[in-house]
């Protein structure tokens, strides 16, 4: 029996001695390049210019995580529906990609604090008559698939019982519908719903008001076990505003006053 105890002992002392696992910091650093999922049809988050190079928002703030890394950033563009499961497979090390902190994505991935903030605007086609979020009731409306904006505004026609709700695959497939008629109206982000009028890519819409949703408060995700990642990731963004370089991106891809960042009766 003691001597069994001697060789239970040594076999713990083995196991808890062994070498430590490397974690997901550690493997990006090693590495030396972050990949960052970044959605670039999403302006001014993410979109590209005219030679074709991402930019935006959520570009720089890829960036920035990477030059506090010390490493290389890398773009990987994902649409919308494919953010989580580019993570999953293995494709990006994090996602910057505009990502509503809900309670159902946070079974699948580790959610950070929120590094952005979004409220909600209508952009509707000029002959559809609306005026209003409440003029929507009864007409075609869409969204992007998969988003905070899609997932209220379905459940808001529902609620209505009358009118069509249409899911699109990309931001840009719903403001080409709205321009071209087939929908006669979209809830957006107000970011993103000034920045594709102002283009003018697509004429006959109009930005005609807010939408009563909450705001939208949007994480930056990593893999649910990797905890020193998703610490790391917390300590960014806290350090993105208490440097002003948040308020700094934000003038410059935005403008005006940046969206305050912390849950009023929550945390702050």
């Amino acid at each position: 029996m003691k001597t069994k105890a001697i060789a239970f002992s040594l076999l713990a002392a083995t196991i808890l001695c062994g070498p430590a696992r490397a974690d997901k910091l550690d493997d990006i650093i090693g590495a030396g390049v972050l990949r960052c999922a970044v959605v670039l049809d999403f302006p001014p988050m993410g979109s590209r210019d005219a030679a074709n190079t991402p930019i935006g928002f959520d570009v720089d703030y890829c960036n920035d995580l990477a030059k506090a890394l010390g490493v290389t950033a890398e773009i990987v563009e994902t649409p919308f529906p494919e953010r989580i499961p580019a993570l999953m497979s293995g494709r990006v090390d994090v996602g910057v990609a505009s990502t509503s902190d809900t309670l159902e994505r946070a079974k699948t991935v580790g959610m950070t604090i929120p590094y952005f903030a979004f409220e909600m605007a209508v952009t509707a086609n000029e002959k559809s008559g609306i005026t209003s979020f409440e003029t929507m009731k009864g007409k075609t409306v869409g969204a992007t698939a998969g988003t905070y904006e899609a997932i209220a505004l379905e459940a808001q026609v529902k609620e209505w019982g009358t009118g069509e709700f249409r899911p699109y695959q990309t931001q840009a497939d719903v403001f080409l519908a709205l321009s071209q008629g087939q929908l006669d109206a979209t809830v957006s982000t107000s970011t993103v719903a000034q920045a594709t009028v102002k283009t003018g890519n697509f004429p006959g819409i109009a930005v005609v008001g807010k939408a009563p949703f909450d705001t939208d408060y949007v994480a930056l995700f990593t893999n649910r076990e990797e905890y020193g990642m998703i610490n790391y990731l917390n300590l960014f963004i806290s350090q993105q505003v208490r440097t002003g370089r948040y308020k700094e991106l934000y003038e410059k891809w935005v403008g005006g006053e940046a969206p305050n960042l912390t849950v009023p009766g929550v945390y702050r």
